[in-house]
């Protein structure tokens, strides 16, 4: 349980600092391109899939705990 709190954890903190340093290596551009875009989304759909697998493996085991 705890390694899979500690991956998303990771991955969070790698994509928080790729985001980041994109950002600020942009200087003054305007707007976001599209591919910026869609990297980040992408981020974010990983992310909260890992989330979510972590709170069902959580839910389950608590569950398997009371039965």
């Amino acid at each position: 349980m705890d390694a899979l709190i500690t991956t998303a954890r990771t991955i969070l903190a790698v994509l928080t600092g790729r985001l980041r340093t994109a950002w600020q290596a942009r200087g003054t551009e305007a707007g976001a391109s599209t591919l910026e875009l869609v990297i980040l989304i992408l981020g974010l759909i990983a992310v909260a899939t890992l989330l979510v697998a972590t709170l069902t493996a959580a839910v389950k085991s608590r569950t398997d705990q009371i039965r």
